[in-house]
C-alpha cells in the first residue's frame, strides 16, 4: 500500500498506544507525518522515529491553538489530505462520583477537540478544492460499557455519531469519514489501571485474551494502525460513516469463551 501521496495530522501521536501505532503504519507506507501534541517536546521526541515526521504542538481544546496549527501547517506544508482524530483523556470513576470539571475536561478533548480539528481541517481542504480523510478514534466502549466507565463510554458514542454525521454531510465533497474502535490494545501502562479491579493484572489480562476475545492474541497498537491506513487509502474509497472495531472479535460475542466452554 502506498501512501506517499498524503500529508496526515495525527492528533495526540507522540504517545505510546494506538497513536504511536497509527504513526507507525502511516510511516511504513511512505505518507508524511504531522505529529501534534499538547507538550511540543513529546511531538519532538515522537518525530525521530520516522523517515518523514515533523511536529507541531497545538492544545486541540482551543480554538485559538487549532488555527494556529492550520496556518502552519500550511505554510511549511500546503493543504494536507488526511486527519487522524487520536487525542483522547480517560476516566474510570463511577458516575456519582464523577465531577462537573472531570466531565468537561474528558468531552473537551474526546468529542469538542475532535470536531474542531475536524472543522478546521474541512475548511482547508475546501479552501483547496481538493478531497481527504478522517479517521477517528473511537473505543469498543462506543458499542458496549462496564461499570466505572460511563463518561468515558459516552463520549465515544458521541465520536461514532459524529463520524456517522461528519460522513453524511461531506460525501458531497468527496470527504469520507470513518472510525476505529480499539479493543484491549496491549500497553504496558494497561496494568496499573487494571490494578485498580484486579490483584494480577497479567493473568487477568491472560484471562481476558482467552475467554473475552474470539481472537486469541494481544492486540497491538500496530494492528489499529494497518486498519487506519486502510481508511485512509484508496482501498477504502467506497467506505464511510463506518467504525471498524479492532478488538479481536471482542464486540460480536453473546456469551464468553468459558460459558460457551464450561463443562
Amino acid at each position: 500500500m502506498d501512501l506517499s501521496h498524503l500529508k496526515v495530522l495525527v492528533t495526540g501521536g507522540g504517545g505510546i498506544g494506538v497513536g504511536a501505532g497509527v504513526c507507525q503504519a502511516l510511516d511504513a507506507f511512505g505518507a508524511t507525518l504531522i505529529i501534534n501534541e499538547k507538550q511540543l517536546d513529546k511531538a519532538e521526541a515522537a518525530v525521530q522515529q520516522y523517515q518523514n515526521a515533523f511536529p507541531i504542538q497545538a492544545d486541540i481544546t482551543q480554538s485559538a491553538d487549532i488555527v494556529s496549527m492550520f496556518e502552519q501547517i500550511e505554510a511549511q506544508f500546503g493543504a494536507i489530505n488526511g486527519l487522524v482524530n487520536n487525542a483522547g483523556v480517560g476516566l474510570v470513576k463511577a458516575v456519582h462520583e464523577i465531577e462537573e470539571e472531570e466531565f468537561e475536561t474528558l468531552y473537551n478533548v474526546n468529542v469538542k477537540g475532535m470536531w474542531q480539528v475536524s472543522k478546521y481541517f474541512v475548511r482547508q481542504l475546501l479552501k483547496h478544492n481538493i478531497s481527504g480523510n478522517i479517521v477517528n478514534v473511537s473505543s469498543v466502549h462506543g458499542f458496549a460499557s462496564q461499570p466505572n466507565y460511563s463518561t468515558y463510554a459516552s463520549s465515544k458514542s458521541a465520536v461514532e455519531g459524529l463520524t456517522r454525521a461528519l460522513a453524511y454531510e461531506l460525501g458531497k465533497y468527496g470527504i469520507r469519514v470513518n472510525a476505529i474502535g480499539p479493543g484491549m490494545v496491549h500497553a504496558e501502562q494497561n496494568y496499573n489501571l487494571i490494578k485498580q479491579w484486579a490483584p494480577d493484572p497479567q493473568k487477568w489480562v491472560e484471562e481476558f485474551i482467552e475467554n473475552q476475545q474470539v481472537l486469541h492474541h494481544f492486540i497491538e497498537p500496530i494492528d489499529c494502525g494497518h486498519t487506519a491506513a486502510f481508511l485512509l487509502s484508496d482501498y477504502s474509497r467506497s467506505v464511510t460513516g463506518q467504525t471498524i472495531y479492532v478488538d479481536a472479535g471482542k464486540t460480536i460475542m453473546l456469551f464468553n469463551q468459558d460459558y460457551i466452554n464450561q463443562k
